[in-house]
């Protein structure tokens, strides 16, 4: 499995709270938000991982070059990474879309934090959607601890209906920032970008009025760091 990450953010809100390292080295557990996730996804079939980092600092960069060189905890990694500073995340995967790829993949941004156990039963669920003809399969959550979250319509078998900035109609998800598409998504990011949209939940609104079969997985939280006391949260989370 292929496996992305955004960590082009910038962590300005984290840095005005006075955390001086770049969002994807800040620390949870005593790791690093980026070595976290590599670590999960190379225990769960993680073949290849590609990451956009910004130009913002160098200190990322360098980090992902010592990985690609020396690895992580002792085991080589397959890591492909990119550096440019873009305005969204949106454009943040359509620059590491270049080089996914035609396979499925699974894309989040650097600061997600979810249990381990619960993704590996996510990927899991992920390949049984391909084999079912779903385009995708998207992390989602009924804890709700985000300053503007995107909830996430679904009928009774977990079939997604549609993305809103409000919960008009009712929705009982939100947005967990993990999405597990196949290429045929690319191709609607492709035409987002030529439309001049931005930000991921307007590509996720494309990717169901395209007609893409999109079913969610509901995991028990997911966390995002866009402040300092979110490290404490994620911290007790995870215990």
């Amino acid at each position: 499995m292929r496996y992305a990450i955004i960590a082009a953010g910038e962590g300005s809100r984290l840095a005005q709270e006075g955390i001086v390292a770049p969002k994807p080295l800040v620390k949870i557990q005593d790791e690093t938000l980026i070595d976290r996730l590599i670590r999960i996804f190379m225990a769960n079939g993680g073949e290849e991982i590609d990451v956009i980092c910004n130009g913002l600092t160098q200190l990322v960069a360098h980090h992902l070059e010592r990985i690609q060189q020396q690895g992580l905890g002792g085991k080589a990694v397959s890591l492909k990474w990119i550096q440019k500073t873009t305005p969204s995340s949106m454009h943040s995967f359509y620059e590491l879309s270049h080089v996914m790829g035609n396979g499925p993949f699974v894309l989040t941004t650097v600061d997600t934090i979810f249990r381990p156990q619960e993704f590996t039963t996510y990927m899991a669920a992920f390949g049984q959607a391909l084999g079912e003809g779903y385009d995708g399969l998207m992390g989602v959550t009924d804890y709700v601890d985000d300053e503007k979250p995107l909830y996430v319509g679904t009928d009774d078998g977990m079939n997604i209906t549609g993305f809103y900035d409000t919960t008009n109609p009712p929705c009982k998800y939100i947005s967990g920032g993990i999405y597990g598409l196949t290429p045929r998504a690319l191709q609607t990011l492709g035409r987002c970008i030529e439309r001049g949209e931005s930000r991921m939940r307007n590509f996720q609104r494309a990717l169901v009025s395209e007609g893409l079969r999109l079913k969610a997985f509901c995991f028990s939280k997911v966390l995002d760091i866009d402040h300092k006391s979110d490290i404490q949260k994620a911290e007790d989370f995870l215990k």
